[in-house]
């Protein structure tokens, strides 16, 4: 599991139940599982910092994890917490797609209003 714990941002510590949760599924150490992670972990320092932790679950270890969160594709992104869970998939290169995802910005039409 990897932990922020050592996050810097201009942002307060948010309450526990604020916090991101992710879960990355991927299936050993392949280029697209890779880009996924270092993807997402540049995406979190930008506009999660010291509000999100992430865990990496390599589904060639531990297959049986697909089953709980229904994981049909890697890799998946997870987001546990906040509620709802929401799941995104592929290599998380596309930013903008990835923040509207996780709920961390409203679609640019919506902003707009």
């Amino acid at each position: 599991m990897i932990d922020n714990d050592d996050a810097t941002g201009a942002t307060a510590e948010p309450p526990k139940d604020q916090a991101f949760e992710l879960r990355l599924y991927v299936a050993g150490q392949t280029a697209k599982s890779v880009k996924a992670f270092a993807n997402l972990r540049k995406i979190c320092e930008e506009h999660l910092a010291g509000q999100y932790r992430i865990e990496v679950i390599d589904l060639l270890e531990h297959p049986q994890l697909a089953e709980g969160d229904q994981i049909l594709a890697i890799p998946t992104l997870v987001r546990k917490l906040p509620e709802p869970v929401k799941k995104i998939i592929g290599d998380l290169s596309n930013t903008e797609r990835v923040l509207v995802g996780l709920d961390v910005r409203q679609v640019a039409s919506a902003r707009n209003r």
